[in-house]
């Protein structure tokens, strides 16, 4: 029977040898991602900006370039129409108008009049700055406060040099996504926070199935080298990293390209986010553990050393 095959059954790459060149693309990375968040800043969506959102349905299919000729014209500032589900869906954005709550109703009533009877309003929503500035603090806060739980986690779970490997691949992650968000100018709004804390989590997980293999493995190999060990690790844990990855991306792609545009920008930070995790987890979280003397007591008998290892063949 034909199986595909995307690595050889026992993987022997060298992965510390890279690791130099990878702390070096991963410091370019986040100085990139950093400087384009500031000179470039973000597209804020209206979660974050305030403004005016509106769902609305045809009884046929919409011609978009119609309908942003005919709700341009109102003059109600910076606006976004995009197809939203169907051919028969679509979703207006609008800036926040000058003035107070009557403003905002009575550009709304003008989005409206200007559809005409052809559309069914579905959804209308307004944020105001208040609320936008508070759901913007909310965001950066429930990022920060993830990714110290995630540190704290794995501080007990295995000892602090994993711990603050863990949290500078995190950090590269999170940085690195919003650097894409900045050069591609999409959409940032609560569902890119939300993947952003989804990205923490599948990151994190790939950085523990790895962290748990190289701690059985210094038990288990107290003769070899610590580098030989953390390579031995990556490798065996390589399969099960990549065909998770390539799974996960499979959906992803099916998201971003039958989800319509809501979705679209949460799928391109997922699809980032599982290959920047699957990166990190190899070459930053291992890479930074390498540079520490790591501690081979054990306390727990229940691993044994293999006979060829007592026998002082290797």
């Amino acid at each position: 029977m034909f199986r595909l095959r995307l690595l050889p059954e026992t993987p022997a790459f060298e992965f510390l040898n890279k690791m130099n060149f990878a702390s070096g693309l991963s410091v370019l990375l986040v100085i990139g991602s950093i400087g384009l968040f500031f000179i470039q800043g973000l597209n804020l969506g209206i979660d974050f900006r305030g403004g005016i959102l509106i769902e609305a349905q045809s009884s046929q299919k919409v011609d978009l370039a119609k309908v942003r000729g005919s709700l341009g014209s109102l003059g109600l500032g910076d606006m976004s129409i995009q197809s939203f589900g169907t051919e028969r869906d679509i979703l207006v954005r609008v800036q926040r108008q000058e003035g107070d709550e009557k403003a905002q109703i009575v550009a709304i009533n003008a989005i409206t009049a200007d559809l005409g009877s052809d559309f069914e309003i579905r959804r209308t929503e307004f944020v105001g700055p208040t609320i936008g500035a508070e759901l913007a603090e909310k965001g950066v806060l429930a990022v920060i406060c993830a990714l110290f739980a995630i540190m704290v986690y794995i501080w007990f779970r295995f000892e602090w040099q994993f711990s603050l490997a863990a949290l500078i691949a995190l950090s590269h992650d999170v940085i690195t996504t919003i650097g894409i968000f900045a050069l591609t100018n999409f959409e940032f709004n609560l569902a890119t926070v939300a993947a952003i804390l989804t990205i923490a989590g599948y990151s994190i997980n790939d950085t523990v199935v790895v962290f748990d293999r190289v701690r059985e493995n210094m038990r288990r190999y107290k003769s070899w080298s610590q580098p030989d060990i953390l390579n031995r690790s990556l490798n065996e844990t390589l399969a099960r990293t990549v065909m998770t990855s390539i799974t996960t991306a499979l959906a992803l792609i099916a998201i971003a390209v039958f989800g319509g545009a809501v979705l679209r920008d949460f799928a391109l930070a997922m699809l980032w986010g599982v290959a920047i995790g699957t990166y990190s987890s190899v070459f930053i979280a291992v890479g930074i553990v390498s540079r520490f003397d790591l501690s081979r007591s054990d306390d727990d008998n229940s691993v044994p050393i293999p006979e060829y290892e007592r026998e002082g063949k290797i």
